[in-house]
């Protein structure tokens, strides 16, 4: 990642010598949340900002909205056996989510997205 690191910092100080941040709007003032990543820790939260905007979704993501989906139908199905499946499946997938968590995130096993980071840096 160092090398990642290096064209970031570099094309940060291109920017600054060129006078692209000078009265941005919002200058001295704390930066807005980021819609969906409550509950991704804060030293990832870059990394996933910037897969997302290389049209990569972390699985992590992916599932949480599946989660937010079957909550909302788990409270409006009528059908009890129905519910039970749908919980079950909550369930299993909040334990799977959880677990997703405890794992750092590695480009290096998604090549394809990771040449996708890279040429976005690159652009």
């Amino acid at each position: 990642m160092d090398f990642l690191v290096m064209i970031a910092e570099r094309k940060i100080l291109e920017a600054m010598a060129r006078g692209e941040f000078d009265n941005l709007p919002g200058a001295g003032r704390p930066l807005p949340r980021e819609e969906g990543l409550d509950g991704v820790p804060a030293e990832l939260r870059m990394a996933y900002k910037v897969l997302k905007n290389a049209g990569f979704v972390p699985p992590e993501v992916e599932l949480r909205k599946e989660i937010l989906t079957l909550q909302e139908l788990v409270e409006v199905v009528e059908d009890d056996a129905e519910r039970r499946k749908m919980r079950r499946e909550l369930q299993a997938k909040q334990i799977k989510l959880s677990l997703l968590m405890k794992r750092p995130l590695h480009l290096d096993n998604a090549l394809e997205y990771r040449d996708r980071v890279y040429e976005k840096f690159r652009g």
